[in-house]
């Protein structure tokens, strides 16, 4: 599995912003999506999550309201779209991918994407 993700950059508290993961190497009918994040100096950190298949989402408390993730089938592509960012949700933002349910823990995903840099300017 190869992950690429893009769409990152500097936004204005309040304002929006989309992120894209375009998914290659194998079908991805029984796999979940996720996204993490990674501020500076602290631990990398679920923000959202989506079953391929069905669509099913979860979100950390943290975003829930704020950000919305989807997928696109035809495209292989899974996408973040944020809205509302905040200063805190500044970091790199990465893809992953597994086999099976949603899940929020870092180890249980085994694809990983190289991550986009997302800054928001107070």
């Amino acid at each position: 599995v190869q992950l690429q993700a893009s769409g990152g950059g500097l936004v204005q508290a309040g304002g929006s912003l989309r992120l894209s993961c375009a998914a290659s190497g194998r079908t991805f009918s029984s796999y979940a999506m996720g996204w993490f994040r990674q501020a500076p100096g602290k631990e990398r950190e679920f923000v959202a999550g989506i079953g391929w298949s069905r669509g099913s989402t979860y979100y950390a408390s943290s975003v829930k309201g704020r950000f919305t993730i989807s997928r696109d089938i035809a495209k292989n592509t899974v996408y973040l779209q944020m809205n509302s960012v905040k200063p805190e949700d500044t970091a790199v933002y990465y893809c992953a991918a597994k086999g099976g349910p949603i899940a929020t823990g870092v180890l249980e995903y085994n694809s990983w994407g190289q991550g986009t840099q997302v800054t928001v300017s107070s």
